[in-house]
């Protein structure tokens, strides 16, 4: 397929486009700056210079082009901020960013559409032991600022699945690690801060075994289907970081919500564990490193 990008020089789109070039597409890719049309570049693909949030610019930018479908993993996560909003970027990104590129799908002609969105979208509390599926409720507020992280994936997975000129594919994925994401394995990578204790429970997913489900949901995912990109096994905050290797930053749980109040939510009051077995049936995908033990090694 010829596919349009939006988020290949990110810590997934990276990995994506390389395994995209690698099965026989052909990858156009946004570039908002001449350094990201450069990796663009670097990567195999096509730089197209527009911005997501650009309607205007972006469609002007497509103009003549085609495309077969669209892969949306814009996200903006460099690094936690003190507080989280409503007009948080990232949540621009999935809301008027997902809008943006559904009008672009229109003007490529493409008939397929892929979006990020995240199995924290499930709630961010304690689920206990029960394994969540893709049957059970999203989109669940618990009166907290990661509201504003919920509303923004339900606003673009609806979005999505109203569009009536797309076959549209959410993938929720667990939270990342490897190359380029907050828990990086390379030397010299950024601390990231965790909780004394290890925190609460997540499932994760390394970003090169995400690169491999989205490709796989390309191919084969529903239209208006969501599936659940985890690994087998979840865990802990501290597990990850002890894995990880080199500097270590924990944290006692009052500090932690006290200076990042959303990892407050994030990384104490959540434990969730979800099941990857949608993703395997359907998109014939399961994860190549089977934990982080595996992933960070």
């Amino acid at each position: 397929m010829r596919v349009l990008l939006a988020g290949a020089t990110g810590a997934i789109g990276r990995p994506l486009t390389r395994a995209l070039i690698r099965d026989g597409h052909e990858v156009l890719a946004l570039a908002r700056t001449n350094g990201s049309a450069s990796t663009v570049r670097a990567l195999g693909a096509e730089p197209v210079p527009a911005d997501a949030l650009d309607r205007d610019g972006l469609l002007r930018a497509l103009d003549g082009l085609s495309a077969d479908a669209v892969i949306h993993q814009l996200t903006a996560l460099k690094a936690p901020k003190r507080t989280l909003t409503a007009d948080d970027p990232s949540n621009l990104l999935r809301a008027r960013g997902t809008a943006n590129l559904l009008e672009a799908a229109g003007v490529l002609g493409a008939g397929r559409f892929l979006t990020q969105s995240l199995v924290l979208g499930y709630g961010y509390r304690d689920h206990g032991d029960r394994v969540l599926t893709e049957e059970d409720p999203f989109g669940v507020r618990g009166g907290t600022v990661a509201d504003h992280v919920i509303t923004g994936l339900l606003e673009a997975e609806g979005r999505l699945f109203a569009a009536d000129h797309v076959a549209g594919t959410a993938l929720r994925y667990g939270v990342f690690y490897g190359p380029g994401t907050w828990f990086d394995p390379t030397p010299g990578s950024r601390t990231t801060p965790v909780p004394m204790g290890g925190g609460g429970v997540v499932p994760w997913v390394h970003v090169e075994d995400a690169a491999e489900a989205t490709v796989a949901a390309l191919a084969r995912g529903g239209e208006g289907e969501a599936y659940n990109i985890v690994d087998d096994r979840p865990s802990d905050w501290g597990e990850l970081a002890t894995a990880r290797g080199g500097r270590q930053l924990r944290l006692p749980a009052w500090a932690l919500r006290l200076m990042v109040p959303y990892l407050g939510a994030l990384m104490l009051d959540t434990r969730l564990r979800v099941s990857h077995a949608k993703a395997t049936r359907e998109l014939g995908w399961s994860p190549r490193h089977p934990d982080h033990r595996a992933g960070m090694a």
